[in-house]
C-alpha cells in the first residue's frame, strides 16, 4: 500500500483528523492546536502559493518545531488536504443543515448564498487556497475532496433548478451548469476585492449577490434580444503589446 494511501486511511479512521466544533465537549486541545496549524498554513499557502511553501516555513510561522509539525501531519500535501477537506465538509454541512429551514426555491438558494459568503468571508486565505490550489493534491487525497465538491455542486444546481422551475414561467431557461458554475465563479471571487472589516457588511453582500443572480443587472430586461456585435477581423494571435488604434505605436522612453 502507497503512503498516501496509507495516510489518506489514517485520516479517514482517526477521530482526531477534522476539525470539529471548538464548542462541542470533545473538541481537545489536540484539534485546537492543529486548527491552529491549518489556519497559519492556508495563510502562507495564500501567500506564498502552495508548490513555493516549505514545511520549515509553516514551521517558523506557526513557532511549532519541523518535529512537532510531523506529530500533527505527515506532508504538506496533508496539510493542503486537511484544509480543502475541512472546508468543503464544513461548508456542505453547515448548508445541508440550514435548508432544512424552509422548503421555498428562492429562500433556499439565499441560504446557498448566504452560506458560501458568510463561511468563506471569514476564511479568505481558505478560500484564496481552495480557488487557486484545487489541482494540487493527487490519489486519494484528491478524489476525497472532489468528491465532497463535486457534492456541493450538485446541491446548488439543483437549487437553482428548483428556482428556475418556480419562477421562470415562460422566461428562456438558462442552461443550469452554465448557472452553477457562474455563481460559484461570483462567489468564490471576493477574495480579491472584499474586505470583511470594511464598510460592506456580509449581510448586504448576501442581498447584492442574491438580487443580482436571480433579477440581472437591469431588472425586467432578461427577455429582451441581446445586441449582435461584429466579429472581430482575424488579424493573428492577439497581442496585449499591441494598440486597437493601427495608428499607435509603443514608444520607449
Amino acid at each position: 500500500m502507497s503512503q498516501q494511501r496509507t495516510t489518506t486511511r489514517s485520516l479517514q479512521e482517526n477521530p482526531q483528523s477534522a476539525i470539529r466544533n471548538p464548542q462541542s465537549e470533545d473538541f481537545t486541545r489536540y484539534d485546537q492546536k492543529l486548527e491552529f496549524i491549518l489556519r497559519t498554513a492556508a495563510r502562507v499557502f495564500a501567500e506564498k502559493g502552495f508548490h513555493s511553501t516549505s514545511m520549515r516555513d509553516i514551521a517558523r510561522a506557526t513557532k511549532v518545531s519541523l518535529a512537532g509539525l510531523y506529530y500533527y501531519c505527515k506532508s504538506k500535501d496533508e496539510l493542503l488536504f486537511l484544509i480543502q477537506d475541512n472546508c468543503f465538509g464544513h461548508v456542505l454541512a453547515r448548508l445541508e443543515a440550514r435548508l432544512k429551514e424552509t422548503t421555498d426555491p428562492v429562500g433556499r438558494f439565499r441560504l446557498v448564498v448566504e452560506n458560501h459568503l458568510s463561511f468563506f468571508a471569514a476564511n479568505m486565505a481558505e478560500m484564496k487556497v481552495l480557488s487557486h490550489e484545487a489541482e494540487s493534491l493527487a490519489g486519494e487525497m484528491y478524489e476525497r475532496v472532489s468528491g465532497k465538491k463535486q457534492q456541493y455542486t450538485r446541491t446548488v444546481r439543483r437549487i437553482l433548478g428548483e428556482v428556475q422551475a418556480q419562477r421562470g414561467g415562460t422566461r428562456r431557461k438558462l442552461d443550469l451548469t452554465v448557472a452553477t458554475y457562474a455563481l460559484f465563479g461570483m462567489m468564490n471571487w471576493i477574495y480579491n476585492w472584499y474586505d470583511p472589516h470594511g464598510k460592506l457588511p456580509v449581510s448586504e453582500l448576501v442581498e447584492s449577490f442574491t438580487r443580482l443572480f436571480l433579477s440581472g443587472f437591469l431588472p425586467g430586461a432578461g427577455d429582451d434580444p441581446l445586441p449582435h456585435t461584429h466579429a472581430a477581423p482575424a488579424v493573428g494571435r492577439p497581442s496585449v503589446w499591441r494598440a486597437v488604434d493601427s495608428g499607435a505605436r509603443l514608444r520607449h522612453k
